[in-house]
């Protein structure tokens, strides 16, 4: 029999609807404060559907866009827990769409710090994303989706450099 979708879940069932082990989503509550299932007694947990929800933004943000654990703490940090969750439930605006980059930034733009050469400058000397300027209100979809896929490549990018450091 199907459960309710406001029906609380066991961690097995939860682990099953993300396709994760059981043992992610108990390391995800250790690193993520905000995920906190009911726990009765003998320390059984039951997530309620905002939990399920929340463990589906940050699966999405950690398996599908590439973020490191830290990355995700700060996103929880600074927009909240209903906002992941509204990722995983596709309300949530496009990821990159809330990112802060400007689109027509052109090499003038950038100071001399940030721009990455090939003749290995160190990455740390960049400045972080949050000082960038904040994002134009419209944004057309074919610049959204220009936006997701420069996203994309970055984070394979950085995919194969960490895999060059191994």
């Amino acid at each position: 029999m199907e459960k309710s979708p406001d029906a609380f879940r066991t961690i097995s069932e939860a682990a099953e609807e993300l396709d994760l082990p059981q043992h992610v989503l108990r390391f995800w509550e250790t690193r993520f404060s905000t995920i906190k299932p009911l726990k009765r007694g003998g320390g059984r947990r039951y997530y309620r559907p905002e939990d399920v929800l929340l463990l589906k933004g940050i699966r999405h943000l950690l398996y599908e866009q590439g973020f490191t654990i830290k990355g995700v703490q700060k996103i929880l940090k600074e927009n909240g827990a209903r906002h992941v969750a509204a990722i995983a439930s596709g309300e949530a605006v496009n990821f990159a769409q809330a990112m802060p980059v400007e689109l027509d930034a052109t090499d003038d733009d950038l100071a001399d710090d940030q721009v990455l050469t090939d003749d290995g400058a160190d990455l740390d000397d960049a400045e972080p994303i949050a000082a960038l300027p904040a994002p134009r209100p419209a944004l057309s979809g074919e610049a959204r989706d220009r936006l997701n896929a420069v996203l994309r490549d970055l984070l394979d990018c950085k995919r194969m450099l960490e895999r060059a450091r191994e």
